[in-house]
């Protein structure tokens, strides 16, 4: 990790950036229907670039974005985009996110957001959620599956994959911002 002290000008623009790559994310897995959700690149981008604090705040900053401008479910799923921002800057910083124990941080990463978008997706939305995914959740339901734990089933396979490529992609462009001087 770069322990360079950064200006509050770099600090704002990475923010700004990494919420651009998330709410960019979220609308293309939205209009694809696409069973993952890319909204947390910019998230887990901005947790190994300035800390822990900045991917719950990127977090909060894009979803709040995506809920008025493309999802009206982004608002609901908030904190649980939050929790994985704070729990993934966390794990960077423990080298979690790297080599072998990679499969194994994301998994830490992961699963405290999906109990609570799990829990959002059966309990405010009945399942339905604009993901590509909900359609599995109402499958599972329909063939008799309790709705929490077809909610959790589908968004734990998904949010894992999901960060699995968020992990991969923010690997790589934190190396390449850290080697850049600012």
């Amino acid at each position: 990790m770069n322990t360079v002290k950064r200006s509050p000008a770099f600090k704002l623009a990475v923010t700004a950036l990494c919420a651009a790559l998330n709410i960019t994310g979220a609308f293309l897995a939205l209009v694809l229907r696409l069973p993952i959700y890319l909204d947390s690149v910019g998230t887990i981008l901005n947790a190994f670039i300035l800390g822990p604090v900045f991917g719950p705040l990127t977090a909060l900053i894009s979803s709040a974005i995506s809920y008025f401008t493309s999802d009206p479910f982004a608002l609901a799923f908030m904190p649980g985009g939050m929790l994985t921002g704070l729990i993934a800057g966390l794990l960077f910083r423990a080298g979690m996110l790297s080599g072998k124990k990679l499969p194994l941080g994301t998994l830490i990463a992961t699963v405290p957001g999906t109990i609570y978008s799990a829990c959002t997706a059966a309990y405010l939305f009945g399942g339905n959620t604009s993901s590509g995914s909900s359609i599995l959740v109402q499958v599972l339901s329909k063939m008799g599956m309790n709705l929490v734990a077809a909610a959790f089933a589908v968004q734990f396979v998904t949010d894992y994959a999901d960060r699995l490529i968020s992990v991969a992609v923010s690997t790589a462009l934190a190396k390449r911002i850290n080697k850049m001087r600012f």
